[in-house]
């Protein structure tokens, strides 16, 4: 048998900690890191050790993702595009013992966007409407901060439907000259009634029909990372059923606030909205 190459090494390596440690370090592959606003800070939380005892981290009061990288454990951490650039850090529990762990956000200027929209009723809401959205915002915010530990988080996500990519991540838009919130997803173009997919494994935790966003799933991940699918025709999965990666959910459409068919696809790490690309390898189908 032939000298084993540095790959392969590290392949054995990756091997030993499962069978050592177990589930607990899976996962396929982390996002690229852009510790910007709407990014996600990669920090290393110390080596694992013998005992395979995971760290738990919080950011403010909302528990992060911890995973392990290359005999690291790793804190996966979204940034809100309200973020303020600077230092920032992790409260960190583990060994029987509480520490910080630092990183630092960096600015980022998103472009702006103007948009149009015909039905006035979308932009200047009614009381009756406002009071709706007030109550869906309060509703939303709260499946944002769901958190349901899991073995294992996979965060190699495939594209949840075919088309081009238009409407980007964290663009400040005015619609019909007023600013609303930035883009907090991005959007794919497609006809209506395209098949939508689910862009990893999980389970899903609601499913609704917005003022906003339209009809609309959210597909929990595990340890905090969600996946949001607006805009939807059709929904075709119930609050509960477990999902696999690339498995169809619904249908694309046009409800809600939306000038065409499309799907608006976010994902939302530790209660934050962030950019998805970053999870979509580049070398696979982002485009």
């Amino acid at each position: 048998m032939g000298k084993p190459t540095p790959f392969a090494f590290v392949s054995l390596c990756a091997g030993a900690l499962l069978a050592l440690f177990g589930p607990s370090l899976a996962h396929a592959g982390l996002p690229r890191a852009a510790s910007v606003p709407g990014g996600v800070a990669l920090v290393s939380l110390g080596p694992v050790s013998a005992d395979g005892a995971q760290p738990r981290a919080w950011l403010g009061d909302q528990r992060v993702l911890v995973t392990a990288e290359a005999g690291q454990w790793v804190a996966v951490v979204g940034l809100a595009l309200d973020t303020a650039p600077g230092a920032h850090e992790l409260r960190v529990e583990g060994a029987g013992e509480t520490r910080s762990a630092g990183f630092a956000v960096n600015a980022r200027n998103y472009p702006e966007q103007r948009i149009t929209i015909k039905d006035s009723s979308k932009v200047q809401l009614s009381a009756g409407d406002l009071a709706r959205v007030e109550g869906e915002v309060a509703a939303i915010g709260r499946l944002k901060r769901h958190w349901r530990e899991a073995a294992v988080t996979d965060t190699a996500f495939v594209l949840p439907a075919d088309g081009r990519l238009t409407g980007r991540f964290g663009v400040r838009r005015l619609f019909n000259g007023e600013p609303r919130s930035p883009h907090a997803g991005f959007d794919i173009a497609v006809p209506r009634g395209a098949a939508v997919r689910a862009n990893a494994n999980g389970t899903v935790l609601a499913t609704d029909d917005y003022f906003f966003n339209g009809q609309t799933i959210f597909v929990d991940h595990g340890n905090g990372l969600i996946s949001m699918y607006c805009h939807l025709e059709r929904i075709d999965v119930q609050p509960g059923a477990v999902v696999a990666k690339g498995q169809p959910i619904g249908r694309s459409g046009m409800s809600g606030r939306a000038t065409g068919p499309h799907l608006h696809w976010s994902v939302i790490l530790n209660g934050a909205m962030v950019d998805p690309e970053l999870f979509v390898s580049r070398s696979g189908n982002a485009r």
